[in-house]
């Protein structure tokens, strides 16, 4: 039964790797270089003074930083994600090594 599953998820693996490409570096240099300024903005509005600002006014920066916030997430695509079906058969895997 593990050497189907073995051999089962072989090719998807094999197909995951990506050719290196010169402009990705650089994208992903200026996606850093966003991050970088969006990550400022939110600490400069974090260590303002807000309690002479009106309510509108901090209404317009709780939506600043939601949207540089949203912004960042999606710049960012750090992370790891499993299915729930990935993480099922890894735990039957481990069951069935040890």
């Amino acid at each position: 039964m593990v050497m189907f599953l073995l051999l089962a998820f072989c090719p998807i693996s094999l197909q995951a790797s990506t050719p290196h490409n010169p402009s990705n570096t650089a994208q992903s240099a200026t996606q850093a270089l966003k991050i970088g300024e969006l990550s400022t903005r939110i600490h400069q509005i974090k260590a303002m003074d807000k309690t002479a600002l009106s309510s509108a006014e901090k209404k317009d920066l709780r939506k600043e930083m939601r949207s540089a916030r949203n912004e960042a997430k999606k710049l960012g695509n750090g992370g790891i994600y499993l299915s729930i079906g990935a993480l099922i058969i890894i735990i039957l895997l481990l069951i069935l090594i040890l």
